[in-house]
């Protein structure tokens, strides 16, 4: 107890997961969980819809981290603790064979329709395309697209990261879709 009595409170996410990495002392890794712990609950709840099984998920999720975070080189915790928890209950939910029901919210989200641009599977033509069209785009859009498909990062996310506006980060997407799509379409069409 001692050693969370003289442990900063004001540490960032990094310096946390920084110090837990370093040293392997889990009371690191367990004040940065804490933080999130209403997030993770929150989403497992919405998935799970038991309070019971949430709050199993939850502790179920720290017990699995405390290894996976080694292994892991991860760029904004909040946002992959996000993604490791809905995944984790997705899988609970394959388990017991349950269908999932989750409101999502098209005003927070961009649709799948894009994603096939980024597919790696896709056929080589279309990925020079891709590469080569992301380069035209201008940089708000450019940055915002890479960071939202690519990193998987929210628009809130995105807008903490870059400074820009909220509703920008949601129209720089948009407009980047857009002119990626019409430059792919032409850029096969010439080659």
């Amino acid at each position: 107890m001692g050693f969370l009595k003289t442990t900063p409170v004001k540490q960032t996410d990094e310096e946390l997961l920084y110090s837990y990495k370093s040293t392997g002392k889990s009371d690191y890794f367990g004040l940065l969980y804490d933080r999130y712990i209403p997030l993770v609950y929150g989403v497992c709840l919405k998935y799970l819809q038991n309070v019971d099984e949430a709050e199993d998920a939850v502790m179920q999720l720290f017990e699995q981290l405390l290894s996976k975070v080694l292994q892991h080189e991860i760029q904004m915790f909040r946002t992959w603790l996000y993604r490791v928890a809905q995944n984790h209950c997705l899988q609970i939910l394959r388990n017991k064979d349950r269908s999932v029901q989750v409101e999502l919210r098209s005003d927070f989200m961009e649709s799948d329709e894009f994603l096939h641009l980024l597919d790696e599977d896709d056929n080589n033509e279309r990925t020079q395309a891709l590469q080569i069209c992301l380069k035209k785009l201008p940089e708000n859009q450019r940055v915002t697209i890479a960071r939202f498909f690519m990193d998987e990062m929210s628009y809130a996310d995105i807008a903490d990261t870059t400074g820009f506006p909220l509703k920008s980060v949601k129209s720089f997407i948009q407009n980047g879709k857009r002119n990626l799509k019409i430059c792919i379409e032409q850029t096969c069409k010439i080659g």
